[in-house]
């Protein structure tokens, strides 16, 4: 097949009247129009009474097919097809399937008379996934060829059916014409000097850019690595580990079904870089301190140096905005033009006019959106439609946007094209990995305490495996940090409890760590650690109430200097400018995100300190107004640490009784929050704990999958409230083992080991996909031993699992869920002739040869976001799920 042959048989003049066709010559843009019009009104084959039916679509493409491989009675080739009958309708099929996605695609003329021909057919292939998979190499060539040469013409239609799609494109329609007619068309010359200036402009701001994203973003605040000596930050690329993303629900139940339409154990996590492959909009949830910023800082980061891994391929040339939604709640939702302005970029006013909105129309950005849950609850609604707006408008963009898991609802955005990831808790080897790191950087401080840095990793590496609390603590990446700075701040002792180790940070961060610096008070302020939180506590309760995560400076200085007279030993030290400037460069709890506005290094530390704030003030009454309002959820749980026990009594009650102008799913979820309240009440009347259980009791037996899977958040309190499990049916006990696998906490597993002798297939399947949650070694002893094989895959994460596999003898099905390689496989997977299934549902990113050490295996499985596999050996069975 002859390329070259078979563009020359597509000329203008033999496809213009098929392509007219495809087009209502009435329609709206026929005319003189001022405005551009959706695709789906230009076509001829949709409304109520369409001018082409869909065999007239298929007879179309036939046409264009015969066109490119004949030419009369005879083929220039020697009258011999270079493809078969069957390839011809193959190719045919695959053509009239994209063509009618131009009915379909979420674009106006104006938008797609902006793209170049290349372009636009690529956007036209994606609107139909898998249109090419039934075709050989040459019928997909010339499936390309073929819709290369329809774009093209297809475009050049648009410009010349609508004056107001030239007018507004000129250079666009000039290109287009010269493209179809060669140059000189339209007395059409060389590019004008303005459009030539305007491009190099951009490629030398975009440059400038890139670098300047690269480095306002490469850091990460790490809490205390050298109380001496540090900064309060890493380098992005030396403290970043790999987050890891779970997929959202699949369907209405949160369920996945196989190949066979059997239920799925459920792919496990895997690398956010896989995760994000091949999306184009995402909305990742997470909860605080799980790393959501981080991800999206290390996205703009490898992005702007062009350092992205392959997974992430796609994303190589796009101009990365990161924009913290914290600060529309002060500016309002930014236009294109002051995207710049709301990234925090310093020369957002050197930017070339109009150079935002040339990125996002030709589908050149990638949207990093973080913190949906800072917007106040009221925008949210507003944020949607802005967004559902820019989507539509600039399509060909990557939109990436995060939130906590309670601030919007399952599906938001799905109606907006987003698919649903959550961020997984760091793994075991992910935890140790981040404490062994931070020791390591720590010692390339060359501090005084060198000697004793190696006791202090050993140790905390053994404290956060045995030690429930801190073990659960350590998976959140801002705690993790904490938890190493306090170790080692406190000579291997670290104290139990969230509201102790806020205490112990606060303690190191305001006290110790200017003392242990050897530093004077350089400003002329030198404030005890208690004055320190009360001011601090003054900043965290104005954002609380009202409903913002940051705040400009003047009104931070304001707020100061009307509490300042309460509190002596700071009003005596200076006036609320001095003060202000203290508590910013001397305390490490507060940061200057652009000029003129502060907010605190991480949403937890507002939190734990407006709780503080509200107890000691008696605001009760506010607390309990709140309480349904995502935002004000971790501040009630640590007020119910912070308050003496009637007061925790009181709270605890008031989320239980009946509230004014509170919905009912709302009610619903205020007594649920005193349940996961009831984990942080260090002293309460048995009474009111009863009281807590008997109101939610009915609540925590779930009806489907993920109502089952939404109580996890509650914390193991839960464990205590839920049923016996031992003579339910199995569809209820299927919940209750969902919700019981959802608390990553070793006490999940007391619960757990009455659920391990039923026989019912998915019950024994989501014990098995809990594995990775638990104490591996105790985990397998208690659960994995006892659930009957049969049909059962067995997931590995790492290589403790895999041993602990082994180690019971091995299992006939396996699922791969983690990183390994093959000599680890074929020497952990025992007996090699005991494996007849195995399920690949991480990409190990090599060829599968290695599978022919296991002579009984039968069937491969492949993860539905795992590429298609090569080197698999004669007689293994490949399934793609």
């Amino acid at each position: 097949m002859d390329p070259t042959i078979i563009a020359a048989r597509l000329t203008p003049y033999a496809l213009d009247p098929l392509i007219r066709t495809l087009f209502d010559t009435e329609g709206p843009g026929a005319a003189l129009v001022d405005r551009p019009v959706h695709l789906s009104h230009l076509v001829s084959f949709t409304g109520e009474k369409p001018g082409l039916t869909e065999r007239d679509l298929h007879t179309l493409a036939a046409a264009l097919v015969e066109r490119a491989l004949r030419d009369g009675d005879a083929d220039e080739d020697g009258g011999e097809r270079p493809i078969g009958a069957d390839e011809d309708r193959a190719v045919t099929e695959a053509l009239a399937r994209t063509l009618r996605a131009l009915g379909e695609i979420e674009m106006d003329d104006v938008q797609a008379a902006r793209l170049l021909p290349a372009e636009f057919a690529r956007r036209l292939r994606a609107t139909v996934p898998g249109v090419t998979e039934r075709l050989t190499a040459d019928g997909t060539r010339l499936y390309a060829l073929l819709l290369d040469a329809a774009a093209l013409q297809i475009l050049h239609f648009f410009t010349r059916r609508s004056p107001f799609v030239a007018r507004t494109l000129v250079e666009q329609t000039r290109t287009l014409s010269e493209l179809v007619h060669g140059q000189g068309a339209l007395g059409a010359g060389p590019p004008s000097p303005s459009t030539e200036d305007t491009a190099t402009e951009d490629a030398a701001f975009e440059e400038r850019y890139a670098h300047d994203t690269a480095v306002l973003h490469n850091h990460l605040t790490i809490f205390g690595i050298d109380l001496t000596h540090s900064p309060d930050s890493w380098p992005l690329d030396a403290a970043y580990l790999g987050l890891q993303c779970e997929p959202g629900p699949l369907d209405s139940e949160g369920t996945r079904a196989d190949a066979d339409g059997a239920a799925d154990q459920g792919e496990p996590p895997v690398p956010a870089e896989q995760a994000l492959s091949g999306r184009s909009q995402v909305l990742v949830r997470g909860v605080a301190g799980s790393g959501k910023t981080t991800l999206l800082q290390w996205l703009a980061v490898a992005t702007a140096r062009d350092e992205l891994p392959d997974a992430l391929g796609a994303l190589r040339g796009r101009v990365p905005f990161l924009l913290p939604v914290r600060r529309f709640a002060r500016d309002g939702v930014p236009s294109p033009e002051s995207f710049l302005t709301a990234a925090g970029y310093r020369d957002a006013a050197s930017q070339p006019a109009g150079w935002t909105e040339r990125v996002l129309g030709s589908g050149r950005a990638l949207l990093l959106i973080d913190g949906i849950d800072e917007t106040p609850e009221s925008d949210r609604e507003e944020l949607r439609r802005r967004l559902r707006d820019w989507t539509a408008r600039y399509p060909g963009n990557v939109w990436v946007v995060t939130s906590r898991p309670s601030a919007v609802r399952g599906n938001w955005l799905t109606g907006e094209g987003f698919t649903e990831l959550s961020l997984a808790p760091m793994s075991r080897e992910d935890v140790a990995a981040f404490i062994q790191r931070w020791h390591r950087a720590a010692a390339q401080q060359s501090p005084a305490d060198l000697d004793r840095l190696g006791d202090y990793e050993h140790t905390l590496l053994n404290a956060v495996r045995i030690t429930r609390d801190l073990g659960r603590l350590a998976t959140n990446p801002l705690m993790r940090g904490l938890l190493c700075a306090l170790h080692r701040d406190r000579r291997g002792y670290l104290p139990n409890g969230r509201k102790e180790l806020y205490d112990a940070a606060l303690s190191m961060l305001l006290e110790r760590r200017d003392r242990e610096r050897a530093m004077v008070a350089t400003d002329g302020v030198d404030l005890p650690r208690q004055p320190k939180i009360q001011l601090l506590q003054k900043l965290a309760h104005w954002m609380l109430v009202n409903g913002r995560s940051e705040m400009d400076q003047d009104v931070a200085i304001e707020t100061l200097a009307e509490h300042l007279p309460a509190i002596p030993d700071a009003a005596r030290q200076g006036g609320p400018e001095d003060v202000y400037r203290h508590l910013l460069n001397r305390t490490g709890l507060l940061r200057e995100p652009t000029p003129g506005t502060v907010d605190f290094v991480h949403r937890t530390f507002q939190d734990y300190l407006s709780a503080r704030a509200m107890v000691q003030r008696h605001e009760f009454g506010p607390l309990l107004d709140h309480a349904h309002h995502d935002d004000w959820e971790d501040v009630i749980r640590m007020a119910v640490a912070l308050a003496r026990p009637d007061e925790c009594a009181a709270l605890l009650d008031g989320l239980l009784a009946p509230h004014a102008g509170v919905r009912a799913a709302e009610a619903r979820h205020r007594k649920l929050l005193a349940a996961a309240c009831l984990e942080h009440a260090t002293e309460l009347d048995p009474a009111v704990r009863a009281r807590v259980q008997r109101f939610t009791r009915d609540m925590v037996r779930p009806s489907t999958p993920s109502a089952a899977r939404t109580l996890g958040w509650i914390g193991p309190i839960v464990l205590e409230m839920l049923p016996d499990p031992t003579d339910v049916p199995d569809d209820e006990a299927y919940l209750l083992a969902i919700t019981a696998t959802s608390i990553a906490d070793d006490m999940a597993i007391d619960y757990l080991t009455s659920l391990r002798g039923r026989a019912h297939h998915d019950i024994r399947a989501q014990l098995a996909g809990a594995w990775r949650r638990y104490d591996t070694a105790r985990y397998a002893r208690e659960i994995i031993a006892h659930l009957e094989p049969a049909e059962l895959y067995f997931p590995v994460s790492d290589l403790e699992e895999l041993h602990a596999l082994r180690r019971l003898g091995g299992r006939p099905h396996v699922q791969i869920a983690g990183p390994f390689t093959p000599d680890q496989l074929i020497e952990g997977i025992a007996p090699a002739e005991g494996l007849t299934r195995l399920w690949l549902a991480y990409d190990l990113g090599v060829s599968m040869e290695w599978l022919s050490g296991f002579p009984r295996l039968d069937t491969l499985r492949i993860g539905h976001r795992i590429p298609p596999v090569t080197g698999v050996p004669d007689g293994i069975r490949v399934v793609q799920l």
